[in-house]
C-alpha cells in the first residue's frame, strides 16, 4: 500500500509539474505573440507620433497631405509628391508581378515536369536571397540604359500617339523614371509571391483536380476553375506579402526613382517616394520642424502600410468566407 501510495504521490507531482510547465509556455508565447502583434506596433505609432508632433501642430493632417511642397529652406513641407510616389509604384508593381507570379505557380505545380520542378522553384526562392541594394545597382547599370536607349523610345513611338493613355509615354526617356522602377520592384516581389501562390496550389486536394479531369474537363479548366478559385485566399495572401515589400523598399528605389518632389503624370518621369526622402535627407535634417517633418513622413508610411495590409486582409477574410459558403 505505500508503495501504491508512493507511486500516486509521484505522479501527481508529475502532472502538477506538467501543467506548471505548460502554464508557463502559454503565458511566454503569449507574450511574445502580444508583444510583438500589438504592442510593438503600438509602441512604434506611439514614438513616430511623439516625434512628429511639432510637425502635426504647424501643418495639421489635411495640409500636409495636400501639399506638394517640399522646401527645407523655407520650411514649409508637405507630404503630397512621395505619397503618390510611394502608391504609384506599388501599384505599378504588384500589377506587373501578380500575373507573372501567378503564371509561374501554375507552371511549377501543373505544367512543368517532376525533374524540372525543384529547379525552377529553388532558382526562384534564391531571387529572393538577394539584397535590394544589389537590384538597385543592377537597375541602375544595367537595365536602365536598355530602357532608355531601346524599350522607352519603341513605347513611345508605339503608343505616345494614342488618345487617353498617349500621355503615359510622354517626356524624355531617362530610364531613371517610374516605369524602370516599378519593373525592379516587381523583380524583386515576384519571388515571395510566387512561393506564396505557389504552396497554396500544392495544398489543393488532388481528388478535387482528378474529379474534374474524370468529368471531362481540360487542364486549363482544372486550373481556372479548380485550382485558382480554391487558392483565392492564397493568391490574396501572396499580394499582402508583395505590397509590404514594395511600400516599404528603400534602396533599389533610391537608385532608380530620380529623387524629383513632383508628382508624375507619365511613365517616363522621375519621382521620390516616401522612403527614398526619408533615406536622403535625415542626415541633412538641421532644425526641429525639418527632423519633424521627417518622422511625419514616417508615419504617414506606417499609417498607409497598416491601410493597405489591412484592406488585403479584409479581402482575405471575404474570400475564405466566400469559400466557405
Amino acid at each position: 500500500m505505500e508503495a501504491v501510495g508512493s507511486a500516486q504521490e509521484r505522479l501527481s507531482k508529475v502532472k502538477n509539474g506538467g501543467a506548471f510547465a505548460e502554464r508557463v509556455v502559454k503565458v511566454f508565447l503569449g507574450f511574445w505573440a502580444l508583444f510583438v502583434g500589438l504592442f510593438f506596433p503600438l509602441l512604434i505609432a506611439l514614438i513616430l507620433y511623439y516625434e512628429s508632433r511639432l510637425a502635426i501642430e504647424k501643418f495639421g493632417i489635411i495640409h500636409f497631405i495636400t501639399n506638394a511642397n517640399w522646401d527645407p529652406v523655407s520650411e514649409d513641407f508637405g507630404a503630397l509628391t512621395m505619397v503618390v510616389g510611394t502608391i504609384i509604384s506599388t501599384l505599378l508593381a504588384i500589377s506587373i508581378a501578380a500575373p507573372v507570379s501567378i503564371g509561374i505557380a501554375i507552371f511549377i505545380t501543373e505544367l512543368a515536369p517532376r525533374w524540372l520542378k525543384p529547379i525552377v522553384s529553388g532558382a526562384i526562392e534564391l531571387l529572393a536571397a538577394i539584397p535590394s541594394i544589389i537590384y538597385g545597382m543592377w537597375g541602375f547599370f544595367v537595365l536602365t540604359p536598355i530602357m532608355a536607349n531601346k524599350v522607352e523610345p519603341w513605347l513611345q513611338e508605339t503608343f505616345g500617339n494614342l488618345p487617353l493613355i498617349g500621355v503615359l509615354f510622354s517626356g524624355a526617356t531617362t530610364g531613371v523614371d517610374v516605369l524602370t522602377t516599378s519593373l525592379v520592384l516587381s523583380i524583386m516581389i515576384i519571388p515571395f509571391m510566387a512561393s506564396v501562390v505557389r504552396d497554396s496550389f500544392n495544398m489543393v486536394p488532388s481528388i478535387m483536380k482528378e474529379s474534374a479531369y474524370g468529368l471531362g474537363a481540360t487542364q486549363w479548366e482544372v486550373i481556372r476553375q479548380v485550382v485558382i478559385p480554391y487558392t483565392a485566399s492564397g493568391i490574396a495572401g501572396g499580394l499582402i506579402l508583395s505590397t509590404g515589400r514594395a511600400l516599404g523598399e528603400t534602396m533599389a528605389v533610391t537608385f532608380l526613382a530620380g529623387n524629383n518632389p513632383q508628382i508624375p503624370k507619365s511613365l517616363f518621369d522621375s519621382f521620390t517616394t516616401i522612403t527614398v526622402t526619408l533615406a536622403n535627407q535625415f542626415t541633412e535634417a538641421d532644425t526641429d520642424i525639418y527632423l519633424s517633418s521627417l518622422y511625419y513622413l514616417s508615419m504617414i508610411l506606417f499609417l498607409v502600410s497598416f491601410i493597405m495590409l489591412s484592406i488585403a486582409k479584409f479581402m482575405v477574410l471575404r474570400l475564405e468566407k466566400r469559400w466557405k459558403v
